[in-house]
């Protein structure tokens, strides 16, 4: 059978197990040449590193209770913190927090949550320094507690099903030789050559976001998702694009030094521009999966974008 078809079938077959799906998804990945597919079907299934910044859809709330201590005995137990005074003092990761377990995890984690009838929770020990005299005046931080919902992480593998399908439906009609893949085919170039195109599918249907390059004179047209001000948006950004994951970060850390630019015209700065001339030549050697006059053009969009000025 196909393995596109076979993919499909599983996912509509109702079955909760996602492991096998992604082990033939991944090995799909790899006939059609599509490393970010790749990439994302691996992270899936094993995890995501502290250093790869999550999908949005792996990005939870989480409600916070605490116990405090006041003068002559008085106590406050269970008291609602609220996300703002979170996010003030200890980060807005800590009211968004980032799912980084595979999925195999989060499905032991709901099983035994709704075995027990309990909510989640997450090690908030280090809030309580963070919060101390910060939440109630007088009172003293005892203890923090984070609690995540059960429907949260349902959420993610309902997540992570629906995206499969959509990313399988995209490739079959983009690429009609896909259905051809089988688990005993050899790759061969008309296949692979679709491997650009699944990239920017799987951009597309995971992250939300679209990358389109159309490099035929002076009509390129680069379009990329960096809001404002995120460094890790330009991370995720260029590391989907072809630059090594340390090299997206320190290029971010060097727009984040420079600060403002005056110019739209020129919204590289000392830092910046010291980085692409020591880096550039990346694009030239192989170590980048794209080439000058793409990696320039990329870079320059991710910059104006940083700065608010696109």
């Amino acid at each position: 059978m196909s393995l596109l078809r076979d993919i499909q079938k599983s996912l509509l077959s109702g079955s909760d197990d996602l492991g096998p799906v992604l082990l033939r998804l991944r090995f799909l990945a790899a006939q059609l040449g599509s490393i970010a597919l790749e990439e994302w079907v691996k992270h899936e299934a094993e995890g995501y590193p502290s250093n790869v910044e999550v999908p949005s859809y792996r990005q939870v709330s989480v409600e916070y209770v605490g116990d405090f201590s006041g003068p002559f005995g008085s106590g406050i137990r269970n008291a609602p913190i609220p996300s703002y005074l979170i996010a003030k003092f200890a980060g807005e990761q800590w009211i968004n927090y980032r799912i980084r377990q595979s999925l195999s995890s989060i499905e032991a984690l709901v099983g035994s949550a709704k075995n027990k009838g309990e909510n989640l929770h997450i090690n908030s020990s280090n809030l309580i320094l963070l919060l101390q005299g910060k939440v109630y005046e007088d009172y003293a931080c005892n203890n923090v507690s984070g609690r995540l919902s059960v429907a949260a992480l349902v959420d993610i593998q309902n997540a992570v099903r629906s995206r499969v399908l959509e990313l399988t439906l995209k490739i079959e009609k983009e690429i009609p030789d896909s259905v051809e893949v089988d688990v005993e085919s050899v790759k061969n170039s008309n296949i692979l050559k679709g491997g650009e195109k699944v990239s920017n599918i799987t951009n597309q249907v995971v992250y939300g976001n679209y990358t389109s390059i159309n490099n035929s004179g002076d009509g390129a047209s680069i379009n990329l998702n960096v809001a404002s001000g995120s460094v890790s948006d330009v991370v995720r950004e260029l590391s989907e694009n072809g630059l090594p994951h340390g090299d997206a970060a320190a290029f971010a850390q060097a727009l984040a030094a420079d600060g403002q630019p005056l110019d739209k015209a020129a919204p590289f700065g000392p830092k910046s521009k010291s980085w692409m001339k020591d880096n550039i030549s990346k694009a030239i050697d192989g170590t980048w999966k794209i080439g000058v006059d793409v990696a320039s053009k990329i870079l320059t969009e991710v910059a104006l974008r940083y700065y608010g000025l696109k």
